[in-house]
């Protein structure tokens, strides 16, 4: 069965996560993915050796692409670059800002030259305003785009444990992409993409923001329960471990109060009858929660909400995480060996893609040349 990409020729001119993500997922879909490095080669091959001597960020993001080593500053590498992006559906770049067009690779003299090609920039903070040159990495944004102080516990802000800045601006550009692949398909014309890190996460921090500017307050830092959603969150058992349950609306409300906790009252009483009250009162709420777990053990409590038909999870470390019986997985090939990666979260037609090999710095560098008279 061919996949939905076949035939589409991508050229990434990428470094760390964000482009890597967005083209990564390209390539995942059957495009045909060529990452340009520098000769000493993406830095992201060098985060960390965990990966069976590999960076684990990079035998997540880069498989199925082919690598070439240029210096654009080169004569000769940049004119072979042009002779690629010639006969290219996508052209992506997340360089520092301004460094691609000043190396003759900037996206509106590339459109110029060929109408046909989609092209995506990925900047820190977007290609105006005051913060245009300024080099951003995820955490910094993070930390810019009031993640932090939403993330944490009451003590102090903290850092979301995976790199969601890069990883929502590639989501977003992904998609993007695809919509102008969809766009040229009916018009013959390419588009021009631009996101950032910054309006990445923008987009998701949309709900403090409007409490902030509409609701004259942010929502505070509740660690391991819901700000603005109660009881959501985690509680601890007789027993000493932790279940986390949510409560999303009137109906598993009562539920909880009868079956749970066996507090038939508790439903109707003003300070917790309906979700505002409830999280205006959240510790007299947590209060009479934490009376009646006490005296149960994790597996009762567990029997209660799975009867009462009340959504609950575990408080899960990494390695539960790792042998967690949803888990999917798959095998993929790298320069080192194979590793158990997890699998692509969308399955189509029930099929789970074949991810393709995650290549060695300059693996293609010879065909690729003589492909395209380098």
């Amino acid at each position: 069965m061919a996949n939905a990409l076949d035939g589409i020729l991508v050229v990434s001119l990428e470094q760390a996560v964000a482009a890597p993500y967005a083209s990564s997922r390209l390539a995942d879909a059957g495009a045909r993915v060529i990452k340009i490095e520098r000769p000493d080669g993406d830095f992201a091959r060098s985060y960390d050796r965990v990966a069976k001597a590999q960076s684990a960020y990079f035998v997540w993001l880069n498989r199925g692409k082919e690598s070439l080593a240029l210096d654009i500053k080169d004569a000769g590498d940049a004119a072979l670059l042009h002779r690629i992006l010639e006969k290219a559906d996508v052209y992506i770049q997340n360089l520092s800002p301004g460094a691609a067009a000043r190396s003759g690779f900037g996206s509106a003299d590339l459109r110029r030259k060929f109408p046909r090609l989609i092209t995506c920039d990925i900047t820190g903070y977007g290609e105006d305003g005051p913060y245009r040159d300024m080099r951003a990495y995820d955490l910094l944004v993070q930390a810019e785009s009031g993640l932090c102080e939403v993330t944490g516990t009451p003590d102090g802000p903290g850092r979301v444990g995976v790199s969601v800045c890069d990883i929502a601006c590639g989501m977003a550009v992904h998609a993007a992409i695809l919509e102008a692949l969809f766009h040229r398909e009916r018009t013959g014309e390419g588009r021009a993409i631009a996101s950032s890190l910054f309006d990445g996460m923008a987009d998701w921090m949309t709900v403090p923001y409007l409490h902030e500017v509409y609701g004259g307050k942010a929502p505070e830092r509740a660690g391991l329960h819901h700000p603005s959603i109660a009881p959501y969150g985690a509680y601890t058992t007789g027993d000493g471990n932790q279940v986390v349950f949510a409560i999303q609306n009137q109906r598993e409300w009562k539920r909880l109060c009868e079956e749970v906790l066996k507090q038939h009252d508790m439903a109707e009483q003003a300070e917790f009858h309906d979700n505002v009250a409830r999280v205006a009162n959240r510790p007299a709420l947590d209060a009479r929660i934490n009376t009646v777990f006490a005296e149960l053990s994790r597996a009762e409590i567990v029997d209660r909400l799975n009867a009462a038909k009340i959504a609950y999870g575990a408080v899960n470390n990494v390695a539960d995480f790792a042998a967690h019986p949803q888990l999917r997985t798959v095998t993929l090939d790298t320069p080192e060996g194979e590793l158990v990666m997890i699998a692509p979260p969308a399955r189509v037609d029930g099929d789970t893609p074949k991810l393709g090999c995650v290549p060695a710095l300059d693996a293609d560098g010879g065909s690729i040349r003589n492909e395209f008279g380098g």
